[in-house]
């Protein structure tokens, strides 16, 4: 059986993974593999396409042969130079495109200096052609936002800091 998942089966799937309790969330199909992993107070999601790969490298599993898996990049994220222990580091929490804005003719969600609450959206992540709103887990300051507009970010990676408060 070949499984194929559009944008909105996926936007759907991810909504009731983050309404539920469940913690770990692996699904495989022909040309990708899509893991949730989720260890509070953080969440990780890790999508990746796989190339279909010749029938040498077929493996077994459940009883159903299908194309092993790429291992995941190891590259760490981009270094960010100093931080204070007393800020906290907003981080990507997947790979994706950073956008300010939730469209170019609006206005950021945050600029440096302003006071968020925790659940404001901060950010935008696009990812698989989904926008995937970032909220603050933090209340506090804005003191630095380090991903210029429309730029790559990867998993872990420092989007802003704020000084709690």
């Amino acid at each position: 059986m070949t499984m194929q998942l559009d944008h909105e089966q996926l936007h759907r799937l991810l909504k009731a993974l983050g309404d539920s309790d469940i913690q770990e969330f692996r699904l495989e199909g022909e040309d990708f593999r899509l893991e949730v992993r989720r260890n509070l107070p953080t969440t990780s999601v890790v999508a990746q396409s796989v190339p279909v790969q010749s029938s040498e490298t077929l493996i077994q599993h459940s009883g159903e042969l299908r194309p092993e898996a790429a291992p995941l990049p190891s590259t760490p994220p981009p270094v960010v130079p100093g931080s204070r222990s007393d800020l906290v580091d907003v981080t990507a929490p997947m790979v994706g495109t950073f956008y300010r804005a939730p469209s170019p003719e609006d206005s950021p969600f945050v600029e440096v200096g302003n006071r968020i609450a925790v659940g404001q959206t901060v950010c935008i992540l696009e990812a698989m052609k989904l926008m995937n709103e970032l909220e603050a887990e933090t209340s506090g300051e804005v003191v630095e936002i380090l991903v210029e507009n429309g730029t790559p970010v990867e998993f872990g990676q420092v989007l802003m800091r704020v000084k709690p408060g």
